[in-house]
């Protein structure tokens, strides 16, 4: 697994602790671990996975933190969840914008991509369906 290590991926790691530090939540020494590192990977990762790459550095980590600490990330539109065809859910840094997932079903690493191509397609479905599409979803898997 990749883990970053760039100007990019520290100031995620700033952003998303003073979001989370402005939203009432203590900034401890274990929710700081699951921060860096969901902020600093390439992959989606499960909260098994976070939990497994963060207790490195913070032995210290309690399983429920993690939960926590990803669900409020979320709440807060620093993550996104990410679901695998096999059912297990993930979650990955959410990029500003309206962004795709590509994903690689072998290893887990993440693309992001824009879809603007998608609108005809958006159009073609509320038309036939009578629906008013106000927002999409789209993860595409590959190897």
């Amino acid at each position: 697994m990749e883990i970053q290590d760039d100007s990019q991926t520290t100031s995620r790691i700033q952003n998303w602790l003073m979001l989370l530090q402005g939203n009432g939540y203590r900034l401890t020494t274990p929710r700081r671990a699951v921060v860096e590192t969901i902020a600093a990977s390439d992959r989606s990762l499960s909260p098994a996975n976070v939990y497994d790459l963060a207790r490195t550095g913070c032995p210290s980590l309690g399983l429920v933190t993690v939960y926590r600490t990803l669900e409020k990330l979320e709440e807060l539109g620093a993550i996104q969840r990410v679901h695998h065809p096999q059912g297990c859910q993930a979650f990955v840094a959410q990029l500003p914008g309206h962004n795709h997932l590509l994903l690689c079903q072998n290893c887990g690493r993440v693309e992001y991509f824009t879809g603007d191509e998608l609108e005809p397609l958006m159009s073609n479905v509320a038309r036939k369906s009578g629906y008013e599409i106000r927002e999409d979803w789209l993860q595409l898997f590959g190897l």
